[in-house]
């Protein structure tokens, strides 16, 4: 997945300037590159919580997408989903809101979760915080 989602944080001057010295010295191409590769490397030290807590509460872990011809078919067959998703999760364009009431039950989304406006609104109500 090629696409980037902007992070803002705070650092007090001292951490900064390691990062900053870091990078002159050529160990990281940028700040960014630092703080990506930082966080990374936490994020692999606590794989295992991450599938363990994403398991117990039957989460999916990477992107998710629904569009319209599965949605009517779950419509049709008269399923419900209740999403939970550590990612990405996209309701696609095509989706309207009525449909989208239809079939989704719920949505926990611990990251990116894309949908139209009207859509996003239809499910505001099912949404977890």
């Amino acid at each position: 997945m090629s696409e980037m989602e902007k992070l803002t944080i705070n650092l007090n001057p001292v951490d900064l300037g390691q990062i900053e010295l870091l990078v002159a010295q050529g160990y990281y191409a940028n700040r960014a590159e630092f703080i990506r590769v930082a966080i990374h490397d936490q994020l692999a030290k606590r794989t295992d919580a991450v599938n363990e807590a994403s398991a117990r509460r039957a989460m999916v872990i990477g992107a998710v997408i629904h569009d319209k011809r599965t949605m009517e078919k779950l419509r049709k067959e008269g399923k419900r989903l209740a999403l939970r998703v550590v990612g990405l999760l996209v309701i696609a364009e095509d989706v309207t809101p009525s449909l989208a009431r239809d079939v989704i039950e719920s949505v926990t989304v611990h990251g990116v979760f894309k949908a139209s406006g009207p859509v996003k609104k239809a499910l505001a109500d099912r949404m977890a915080s």
